[in-house]
């Protein structure tokens, strides 16, 4: 049965289900804006908006439509990552670095934000020996600290939008984001 291609778009969640052969069904995704991305060094995996279409090896036509399919590089925003990574690690991520510890001397001087920082810091001395042991172990990609103060990171997609109505895939890292990084780069030079 050749049915025309989803040709799934950027956009507010629109899935159809289609009947196939032996009564089973695909779910025909024709507009999505979520998906759940795996940070593979860290192990957990969250769902997030999906931002823009920025690179697609099979042809730019794909990327100026903004069109989701199997294999292409997209833009996620990184907000679910980063405060995941400051419950886990109790370390800021990114650009808030510099800013949080900016913040802290504001707080110390006001007496209406003292309240707020005793709220952040009730914890357990359990919870906070935990912290403190995994703190040896939080390195993260430089590359991907320069995407994370811009609030948006690198993705590919490895579900199929057409067949599967989902919007799945990982956070790109090491090797295939600088690889990823040079294409973008060669991209905008021409």
């Amino acid at each position: 049965m050749g049915r025309p291609a989803a040709m799934t778009k950027l956009g507010a969640k629109r899935i159809h289900v289609v009947r196939t052969r032996g009564g089973n069904s695909k779910f025909r995704a024709l507009r999505l804006e979520t998906g759940n991305f795996a940070w593979a060094s860290e192990t957990t995996t969250r769902k997030t908006r999906v931002v823009d279409v920025v690179y697609n090896a099979t042809s730019n036509e794909l990327v100026r439509t903004k069109t989701l399919v199997k294999g292409s590089i997209i833009q996620i925003d990184a907000t679910p990552y980063r405060q995941y990574y400051e419950a886990h690690y109790g370390l800021p991520l990114g650009k808030k670095r510099q800013e949080s510890k900016k913040k802290e001397d504001k707080t110390k001087k006001t007496e209406g934000d003292a309240k707020v920082q005793e709220e952040t810091k009730k914890k357990s001395r359990h919870v906070i020996k935990k912290i403190a042991a995994r703190k040896e172990s939080s390195k993260v990609d430089p590359q991907l600290i320069d995407q994370f103060s811009t609030g948006r990171l690198y993705a590919r997609i490895t579900s199929r939008p057409g067949q599967s109505g989902r919007c799945d895939g990982y956070i790109l890292e090491g090797h295939e984001l600088a690889f990823y990084l040079r294409k973008l780069k060669s991209k905008k030079g021409a």
